[in-house]
């Protein structure tokens, strides 16, 4: 398995359990600095490298009406002040071919969504900034088709790649999750994260409704990927989930993260010393 460096942050091969968190969409400047700020706390604690994560702009929300970010100009201003003054990487995702000029500039991971990784001409630009890529998988697809998206970013000389198992369709407006794909797509070489807030989701309902997701499952999900070898871990957060502009019945309590990382690295610790991971 490759090594992805992000900064001092070492992903893959035999390196301790990482953590990717954040809201889902960046709401306000307060709010992503508190919750960065928090998170970091935490990791601090428990030894487990962070990279926080936020949205500037969600363009594949249901709705046209629902709230989709700050955008581009101002995101990125956020997620600079969260890197300078919380100092941690930052990740956002890329929609658009024209936005990883600007992006590249402030992130330290572009991030391919899963709707969009198969999308060449994104990830043979996304390749081309040199900086390193998370592409997460598509809930369409066979972990085995991500090879394709990785030789897509390898053909541009961009090594520094990892994948995101984040679920697959299950019928309609449903996702389970296949862990066996998390062995199959480190056949890649790349390290895989495992998404376990996006995987509770269910589509076709507003994430306002509480019936659009099943945050409960969360931990369960977690501890089963570590336990199969992921990683890092992919959680989304806030402080009050039922009042966030995004994602609100699928994201993880900012208190409860706590416990949830201790038992994740608790399990990846044991599986470390069998050469799991």
């Amino acid at each position: 398995m490759s090594e992805v460096q992000v900064g001092e942050i070492r992903i893959g091969r035999g390196n301790p359990l990482i953590l990717i968190g954040g809201p889902c969409v960046i709401e306000s400047e307060e709010n992503a600095l508190d919750t960065a700020k928090e998170l970091k706390k935490i990791c601090s604690t428990l030894k487990i490298p962070y990279i926080f994560k936020a949205s500037y702009e969600k363009d594949n929300r249901g709705s046209e009406k629902s709230y989709k970010g700050p955008g581009l100009k101002e995101g990125l201003r956020i997620l600079a002040k969260v890197k300078a003054e919380v100092g941690v990487p930052v990740l956002s995702d890329i929609h658009r071919i024209e936005d990883v000029e600007s992006a590249k500039e402030v992130l330290d991971i572009l991030q391919v969504p899963a709707f969009l990784c198969q999308q060449t001409s994104l990830l043979l630009k996304v390749g081309g900034s040199g900086k390193p890529v998370n592409i997460k998988k598509g809930q369409f697809i066979a972990p085995e088709s991500m090879a394709g998206a990785v030789k897509k970013i390898y053909s541009t000389g961009n090594r520094q790649v990892f994948l995101t198992e984040r679920g697959t369709c299950f019928g309609y407006n449903k996702l389970i999750s296949d862990f066996c794909s998390i062995p199959i797509m480190q056949e890649t070489g790349c390290p895989v994260i495992f998404d376990a807030t996006h995987v509770v989701r269910n589509y076709g309902i507003p994430s306002e409704d509480p019936k659009g997701g099943s945050p409960q499952f969360v931990p369960h999900l977690s501890r089963a990927a570590v336990a199969v070898g992921c990683n890092g871990l992919f959680l989304e957060t806030h402080p009050e989930p039922r009042q966030a502009l995004c994602d609100a019945s699928s994201m993880i309590p900012l208190h409860e993260m706590k416990e949830l990382l201790r038992q994740a690295k608790t399990l990846h610790d044991i599986i470390r010393e069998w050469g799991i991971g």
